[in-house]
């Protein structure tokens, strides 16, 4: 079934327990509120976490800068709907060796030379790419944004936030959301069991 914004819309004012609006340009206070705060609000949530729906990859040609040797001497244009580029490692899977970059705008700089992958959250719009546990989060978190100034009722935050904690533990008992980094390895002696407290 395909999924609005104007569905993520209401599915927040249901949470305040409002009433729905027919169109996010409606000439309404519940409306206005929402048609402001939809795109930052999806955008920020997106950003906040690794979403494995949103994890894309590409691989780059760069552009040796000619800074010299040992340095981050090459770069790299970062794709335009990326919001925010993941560790890099050099083969480009979040298992591989990580390597030293910086961004600057929208350019990765590294000491690799290309082509060189790239993953990164992507700045997807459109609902029916998303992950229901997403929505969920999303649907609370406008809930969030739009609650005192639409129902001036204080409670009406506590059941947005609510709704939003129960939405993100949600997601990450699902794994919806990837958990970072490399994963972490016993010694030797912690794997025979000499664990020291």
């Amino acid at each position: 079934m395909a999924i609005t914004p104007l569905d993520i819309a209401n599915m927040a004012l249901a949470v305040l327990d409002e009433a729905p609006i027919d169109t996010l340009d409606q000439d309404t206070k519940a409306a206005r509120l929402l048609n402001l705060h939809f795109d930052l609000t999806r955008e920020a949530e997106l950003s906040k976490h690794n979403w494995v729906f949103a994890i894309l990859s590409v691989s780059v040609d760069g552009t040796d800068t000619g800074s010299g040797d040992c340095t981050l001497n090459w770069a790299y244009e970062l794709p335009s709907d990326c919001i925010r580029p993941l560790p890099l490692t050099d083969n480009g899977e979040p298992d591989g060796v990580p390597i030293s970059w910086r961004q600057d705008a929208g350019l990765i700089y590294t000491n690799m030379s290309g082509p060189l992958t790239i993953r990164y959250l992507a700045n997807l719009t459109d609902p029916n790419d998303w992950d229901a546990l997403f929505t969920e989060v999303l649907v609370a978190a406008l809930a969030i944004k739009v609650a005192h100034p639409l129902t001036k009722k204080a409670g009406m935050i506590d059941i947005a936030r609510s709704a939003y904690d129960r939405a993100l533990d949600a997601a990450f008992t699902a794994q919806s959301i990837q958990r970072g980094g490399r994963m972490v390895t016993n010694t030797w002696a912690q794997a025979r069991g000499d664990w020291r407290r």
